[in-house]
């Protein structure tokens, strides 16, 4: 998880492999590290691992589809059964966070992309009205209970936004699918960033594996996803 730091002179002379400590600094929309010092060497195994993930490309993009994620069996924060087979004709919004993330720029900022998201779409005179959002999380603590006293926070409207849990191997199965690596670090986790969109078809239309405020990209998208579209073949 890449973390931001305020005073760049700080990691003068750090190279890769280099065991650190530092102050994290969280205030309500931002954190950063400061008061970074060297205290050691670690094996460097695989620098590359580091490296994002490039957006998926168009072709491969094209030929994936709602339909051939496995039928799991998921709870939302009411406690309701989810399928993906529920939205077909909708067009889809896709995250995976966890609710007790600190980092204001990682999962916060994602929830509040589709907060964002939503509320302008419902403004938008004329704008689509098949639509939903659906944030799944990756910690088996996160019940319904939890994840709807969350969503309330986000002032959410069910009728849009579901917030998503299940079994714990098929969430990691289904982030692992779309490049969402989930790894624990103590009493947190440390993890990737994906946010989809498919269409009304159920075409999967684009996909992000990046964090930061991508609100303004998903009004756009969820737009056109959500018009009436042909299906392949006709």
């Amino acid at each position: 998880m890449p973390f931001r730091v305020r005073d760049t002179n700080e990691l003068a002379g750090l190279q890769p492999g280099d065991q650190i400590t530092f102050h994290l600094r969280v205030l309500a929309d931002e954190s950063w590290l400061e008061n970074v010092q060297r205290i050691g060497r670690a094996p460097v195994t695989n620098t590359a691992a580091a490296t994002p993930p490039a957006p998926a490309a168009t072709n491969e993009l094209a030929e994936f589809r709602l339909s051939r994620i496995p039928d799991f069996a998921l709870t939302n924060e009411l406690g309701q059964p989810v399928r993906f087979k529920d939205f077909q004709g909708r067009a889809l919004a896709m995250t995976f966070f966890f609710t007790r993330c600190p980092i204001p720029e990682y999962c916060p900022r994602l929830t509040k992309n589709f907060a964002g998201a939503i509320d302008r779409l419902k403004a938008m005179p004329g704008g689509p009205t098949n639509f939903h959002f659906l944030s799944i999380s990756f910690d088996p603590l996160d019940t319904p209970l939890l994840l709807r006293a969350y969503a309330r926070q986000y002032h959410y409207d069910s009728n849009h936004w579901s917030f998503i849990t299940g079994k714990p191997e098929d969430i990691r199965e289904l982030a692992r699918g779309f490049g969402v690596s989930v790894t624990p670090a103590g009493a947190v986790y440390n993890h990737g960033f994906s946010t989809l969109i498919f269409d009304a078809t159920g075409r999967l239309q684009l996909m992000w594996p990046i964090g930061g405020d991508l609100t303004d990209t998903i009004v756009t998208e969820l737009t056109k996803a959500a018009r009436p579209q042909a299906e392949p073949g006709k």
